[in-house]
């Protein structure tokens, strides 16, 4: 069991990480999306509404994209986790299922009326679906935290018969531990999106290309995302210590607790692994460089021709593109890895989470499977906003017109 355990873990670690970060860029993206759209739309600004179309199109291969790996990583709670279900199903999964129909779906629905209804529909209507858009995104990505939230710290329930069951919504909906997180990965996103607009941008100036204009502008709402949001995303971030487990903290706090969990659960290692304290080191270290980042930014920003001329601070923008990423995906170890040997902290193990009968070979079989998808879906992400951002705003392909169809001949009757 202990291999099968590993791996089930191992695999769910990839594929939930690999998902976050489509996440993290398609929340900020869509936001700035949103705001460039509003500019554009209220002052008929020429340059705002093609920024619109060359930011959309990439907002939209990443959506595109991060929608798969999300789906495919749903499938393991069914794959390797029932008994997730079996013990916690009425409360976990309502939060998700409302993420599904309340939030996903109309999410979808109103991103494909804004794709296909450019120039098809009134300038303020069109503007309104992104905002829908992007007001569900968020809520989608709410829930989902409610629903992790209660994984680590459980509130609002009860337990009858070896089963969760939900006592109280508002609790469950309310918990500061989801709340935090949620307005983290907020801030978070704003800096995935500020730095990728940002590096975008660099990359055009250092080429010297003949859309100056366009790219200034482009680095400047870039840049100005990451200089707001990078204080709020530390100080979020340093609000969920309030609440983070005994067993992360140490001292005794960790004592106390794992006498607790020892008397109820039996002997165990309940302490937080070794690299839980890795990620949160790691975490914090990205978050100093980006924060030099943006001071240099706050020194650049108010100076236009540093910013086209500037060549060193472009490498520095493109270099600097992978930090809100790799905090991210540091942070998630301390939060997720942290919690161990919990699935639902002080309820369910995660060993007893396992699903029955499920071996090490099986899960050697799907872990090399979804290895393989998530890396050939995080390679096409990259070579597609690679390849359509290299090409400019002259190859934007979102809300074009269609080609028009050459007119057929009409041939004369022969009498």
């Amino acid at each position: 069991m202990g291999d099968a355990l590993l791996l089930a873990r191992v695999q769910f670690a990839l594929t939930a990480g690999t998902h976050f970060l489509f996440v993290a860029l398609t929340l900020g993206l869509a936001t700035l999306v949103a705001l460039t759209q509003t500019r554009a739309t209220v002052s008929g600004s020429a340059v705002h509404a093609r920024m619109v179309r060359f930011w959309g199109q990439l907002y939209v291969v990443n959506y595109a994209v991060g929608i798969v790996t999300g789906l495919v990583m749903e499938f393991q709670f069914g794959l390797n986790w029932s008994g997730l279900s079996r013990v916690s199903g009425s409360v976990f999964g309502a939060p998700l299922a409302l993420e599904t129909i309340v939030a996903f779906f109309v999410e979808s629905t109103f991103l494909g009326l804004w794709i296909f209804g450019w120039d098809r529909l009134n300038r303020w209507v069109h503007l309104a679906l992104i905002w829908v858009v992007t007001l569900t995104a968020y809520l989608s990505a709410y829930f989902v935290l409610v629903a992790n939230g209660w994984l680590q710290r459980p509130v609002g329930f009860e337990v009858v018969d070896g089963t969760a069951r939900l006592t109280d919504a508002g609790a469950l909906l309310a918990n500061p531990t989801a709340l935090l997180a949620f307005s983290h990965v907020v801030f978070g996103g704003l800096l995935t999106a500020g730095f990728f607009m940002a590096g975008v941008s660099g990359f055009h100036l250092l080429r010297r290309t003949a859309e100056v204009e366009f790219f200034r502008r482009s680095m400047r709402i870039g840049l100005l995302t990451v200089i707001l949001s990078v204080i709020p995303v530390v100080v979020v971030g340093g609000m969920q210590y309030a609440y983070v487990q005994p067993t992360k903290r140490g001292g005794s706090e960790a004592d106390a607790a794992v006498a607790d969990f020892t008397a109820r659960f039996g002997p165990g290692d309940y302490l937080a692994p070794g690299v839980a304290k890795v990620g949160e080191g790691l975490m914090t270290t990205m978050w100093l460089l980006m924060l030099f980042v943006a001071l240099v930014a706050l020194v650049k920003l108010p100076f236009g021709r540093w910013l086209v001329r500037g060549r060193v601070f472009h490498v520095l923008m493109i270099v600097a593109v992978p930090l809100p990423y790799v905090a991210m995906l540091s942070g998630w170890v301390f939060r997720e890895v942290g919690r161990q040997p919990w699935m639902v902290y002080g309820v369910l193990k995660t060993e007893d989470a396992l699903s029955p009968g499920v071996g090490s070979g099986a899960v050697a079989v799907s872990f090399a499977a979804f290895s393989v998808l998530f890396a050939v879906l995080f390679g096409v992400n990259a070579w597609l906003l690679a390849r359509f951002a290299r090409r400019g705003p002259g190859g934007a392909g979102l809300g074009a017109a269609p080609p028009a169809e050459p007119p057929v001949p009409v041939l004369s009757p022969t009498f």
